[in-house]
């Protein structure tokens, strides 16, 4: 009995070696799908495609990020096998900056980003040297910026470049003073300045309301769509495919019209 013992433990040990041998294998590879998201919507939204893909045989873990750097460094180091967080100018600007190659698998909303105030009401109650903070990220200040040109409150040197910074600003007429934050935080610092453009993921975890508690906001024809991305290794693979035809389908589009109520857009 003990010699037998012996041997099927040697047998395991072999099998678990020959497992291991690749050393290449991919987050989920072959089995559930590890997506990385932030908490709203990206993680709402996946908690209604799972029972859609698990009925398919495609499951998948959601993980929940309160930042935006991790869910791309993790993907890049195949501790994930997609993220659904971020647009198209962040995932460029993080891609430049870290030397990564992550792409971009398929568009599924657009988040409106809005500039929001706990001590003014309106624009024009905004006082002379307000302090207005913004997103401290390079794609997410030239999106804020050119949010509160389109508001009137500032004239930027290219009426058109999202990757402007505060530098560029040519008119500032109120004498605003800018100050620029992570974005995960900048919701719990809003009392105590006077205005801050908040993304819009991060405006609803905090129970604000876009389309009525912002002071100003993107339309519904904002080009910053949120996507599902992936690495060029795992672009192709069934079951990121399948993951991204459900955040596209027409049961996502209800679900997104019918829980955020405009703050959240299904992209075309």
């Amino acid at each position: 009995m003990i010699r037998r013992s012996l041997l099927l433990s040697a047998a395991a040990l072999l099998t678990l070696a020959a497992c291991g041998a690749g050393g290449d294998q991919k987050a989920g590879e072959g089995g559930v799908l590890i997506v990385g998201a932030t908490a709203v919507p990206h993680a709402e939204i996946l908690e209604v495609v799972k029972p859609i893909l698990a009925a398919e045989g495609v499951p998948i873990e959601i993980k929940v990020f309160n930042d935006y750097v991790q869910p791309n460094t993790q993907l890049a180091e195949r501790r994930l096998d997609v993220n659904y967080f971020q647009t198209k100018p962040y995932l460029d600007e993080f891609n430049a900056a870290r030397g990564t190659s992550l792409i971009t698998v398929a568009g599924v909303h657009v988040e409106p980003l809005g500039l929001y105030s706990k001590k003014h009401t309106a624009l024009a109650a905004l006082p002379n040297g307000a302090q207005i903070v913004l997103p401290n990220d390079a794609s997410n200040t030239g999106r804020s910026l050119l949010l509160l040109q389109a508001a009137g409150l500032i004239t930027l040197r290219d009426g058109q470049n999202p990757l402007q910074t505060v530098r560029d600003i040519t008119g500032n007429p109120k004498g605003f003073v800018f100050r620029e934050v992570e974005a995960a935080t900048i919701p719990r610092i809003l009392p105590q300045v006077d205005a801050a453009v908040i993304n819009t993921n991060y405006a609803l975890d905090a129970g604000l309301k876009p389309r009525t508690d912002a002071l100003s906001l993107e339309g519904a024809n904002s080009p910053y769509i949120n996507y599902l991305v992936a690495r060029p290794d795992n672009q192709n693979d069934p079951r990121v495919q399948a993951l991204a035809a459900a955040l596209r389908s027409q049961a996502v589009k209800d679900f997104i019209a019918r829980k955020y109520d405009g703050a959240v857009i299904p992209a075309a």
